[in-house]
């Protein structure tokens, strides 16, 4: 082997970095040697950080600060250069280098007096804090934050860049927020807004980073005095470079996000959209992320959404999908921003529809990002919300179901997340094909979901079995009943995540709504299932779980005499029992909706003409249930005084129901 091509091998390298010879020289050619195979390639990363290289490199470091002269101001540029290259854009490198005790040895040469020193050192700093893996910065110790003013403040753009990377890395909550913009950071990124390109950026995604959510920073923004801020940033929305244009659109849309009472304008609104439209056509990661930020601007809010429609955004978005060679997360973000615009406007559905895009977002279901995967499944969610298409069984086909069903089985959790998602909109399906789901292996699948350990995917796989079996026939639910099985209903309905708990009982309300014979599921088996729900209603404390499960015994109390003294046995205290029932205890709750789902349950107990009506009556009365409803005539809420009064008009058949 040529000595030179054996000279660049790793282990040649590292030996030379090893070396205990105190050689500055020898070690500096060996740092600009490593320095140059690693740049851009992650595969030499990689290698090198197997080998062992990055602990050579810190302790090069470490030796260095012992002493001062020109050499060694070098080898402590050289070694903060190598560990910057080994941890930019490499979350791998980053990891090796903090875990070599790298970060003190560079934070510490921030305060070196050679400028090369120093400028090495924000470099290194700079990129370690591009990554999530770095360690979060405390803001609240005064010695950080007058570092953090002095990065500022520098005229080195690379001691800048670390003040702004650190921003957008660690400041994530309201209190952080206004700690600096208290400490007048706000007011210096300001200012950085007229600086050099690269400073630009930084300061629009560090003001971005500093007012999300932080609506008392938002009008520090907004005010008079700060006008100008605001006019910079609009300006730099019609900037020539392509990113700034992106980051200034960005750092608007965080500020409306936050305050929604700012950029009312449909002026600046417009200018928003089609900015970010065209900043699509750029090849480059600008094109990327430009429709991630139109599905921020417009995701929760039917005005942009209605006024984007009006600027066929639509049809533009539908444009772009169609294009080929697509990078994967501008597929996503055209996805989301398509989910969005269809998550609450018909027209927009039916539009999309009308484009014939189903296809395309079909293949995307079988993309191989999961970030598509996941996009393609929002995106079908919300388009499936139209009633018009959904009733025609629209979606209700192998076309759609069979890829679906597929991702239920997807490695990335929040990918089968999204297809549950999409699913449970789907199955709803006013007409009669959801045996074509079942068929497809759906059903089953679901089930295994509903056992998931994962909470997510646990409560949304028991919402997709609450949507099949909604309206759905005899048969069907039979099915789906079997296949669900008694134990793992009654363990979903005394799950730990109340979420689940509720989403449970109301797949039981739906199981026992529609024909007498439905009601029969929750009695087999010695009632287990009953017994789970009448348990929740005693102990669970969560409103949305109760008004479910009195629904639940709503729908039962419907059915013939057996079932409805198996109701008025949950509901109403043992013998020697002094407490309320706790019946009275919902008739009393806060929650209108609680209220009238226990007064449904009290008058179809007590409808007249029925036998065992009378003993029900009283047993009602003697547990304090009339008094409760005289108290409840004049119930704020307009649905609870009807039912009320027809409750208080079935119990007067009886007698003057004066107890």
């Amino acid at each position: 082997m040529p000595a030179s091509a054996s000279a660049h091998r790793p282990q040649d390298l590292i030996e030379r970095l090893s070396s205990s010879v105190d050689d500055c020289q020898t070690k500096l050619r060996a740092l600009r040697e490593l320095k140059n195979q690693i740049i851009g390639n992650r595969t030499k990363k990689l290698s090198y950080i197997k080998f062992g290289a990055v602990p050579y490199i810190v302790s090069i470091l470490s030796s260095a600060s012992q002493s001062a002269s020109a050499d060694v101001d070098a080898l402590r540029v050289q070694s903060a250069a190598a560990l910057g290259s080994f941890a930019c854009g490499f979350d791998t490198g980053v990891k090796a280098v903090l875990d070599a005790g790298a970060f003190p040895l560079l934070l510490s040469l921030l305060s070196h007096p050679n400028d090369k020193v120093v400028d090495a050192g924000a470099r290194s700093l700079k990129m370690i804090y591009q990554s999530k893996l770095a360690p979060k910065y405390d803001f609240f110790q005064d010695r950080n934050m007058e570092l953090l003013l002095s990065l500022l403040n520098s005229d080195n753009e690379n001691i800048t860049g670390l003040g702004t990377s650190i921003i957008i890395h660690s400041c994530e909550v309201s209190i952080e927020q206004k700690a600096l913009s208290d400490a007048g950071v706000l007011k210096k990124l300001v200012m950085l807004l007229q600086g050099s390109l690269s400073q630009r950026h930084a300061s629009l995604e560090s003001i971005a980073a500093l007012i999300k959510g932080s609506p008392e920073v938002v009008s520090k923004l907004l005010r008079p005095e700060s006008e100008r801020a605001l006019s910079a940033i609009n300006e730099l929305v019609k900037d020539r470079h392509p990113r700034t244009r992106l980051l200034a659109c960005m750092c608007l849309i965080v500020a409306r996000n936050t305050s929604p009472g700012y950029l009312e304008d449909t002026g600046i609104k417009i200018k928003l959209m089609s900015v970010l439209l065209e900043l699509l056509d750029d090849p480059g990661q600008v094109g990327d992320e430009a429709a991630l930020a139109l599905s921020s601007l417009i995701a929760e809010k039917e005005d942009l959404q209605k006024l984007a429609f009006e600027e066929n955004v639509v049809d533009k978005l539908c444009n772009h999908l169609q294009k080929d060679s697509l990078q994967a997360r501008r597929i996503q973000g055209i996805l989301l921003a398509l989910a969005d615009l269809c998550s609450k406007l018909e027209r927009c559905r039916l539009r999309f529809i009308s484009l014939q895009m189903l296809n395309l977002v079909i293949e995307a279901l079988a993309h191989d990002s999961a970030d598509v995967r996941a996009a393609a499944c929002i995106c079908l969610k919300t388009v499936s919300r139209s009633v018009k298409n959904l009733s025609a069984g629209n979606f209700m086909n192998e076309v759609i179901v069979v890829p679906l069903v597929r991702l239920l089985h997807d490695t990335s959790s929040f990918v089968q997340v999204a297809a549950l998602g999409a699913i449970s909109n789907i199955v709803v399906d006013f007409t009669m094909h959801k045996t074509v789901f079942m068929q497809c292996g759906g059903l089953k699948q679901l089930v295994q979901l509903s056992k998931s350990m994962d909470s997510a995917i646990r409560l949304n796989a028991v919402w997709a079995l609450r949507n099949l079996i909604f309206l759905t026939d005899n048969r069907c639910k039979e099915g789906i009943f079997l296949e669900l099985t008694v134990a793992t209903l009654t363990s979903l309905i005394g799950d730990p995540e109340p979420s689940v708990q509720e989403q449970a009982l109301a797949f039981v309300c739906c199981l026992v709504d529609g024909c007498v014979e439905s009601i029969d599921y929750i009695f087999v088996e010695d009632g287990h299932v009953l017994h789970a729900v009448g348990k929740q209603l005693r102990t669970a404390l969560k409103a949305d779980v109760l008004v479910q499960g009195m629904y639940v015994l709503s729908n039962v109390a419907s059915g013939n005499e057996f079932y409805k003294e198996a109701v008025i046995n949950q509901l109403l205290p043992q013998m020697g029992n002094n407490t309320d029932s706790i019946l009275v205890k919902h008739l009393q709750s806060n929650d209108s909706r609680l209220r009238t789902a226990a007064v449904w349950t009290i008058v179809n107990l007590t409808f007249p003409g029925i036998p065992g009506a009378h003993d029900r009556v009283l047993k009602l009365r003697n547990s304090g249930i009339v008094s409760q409803l005289k108290n409840m005539v004049n119930d704020p809420c307009l649905d609870v005084k009807l039912r009320v009064r027809t409750a208080l008009g079935q119990f007067m058949t009886f007698g003057d129901g004066s107890t």
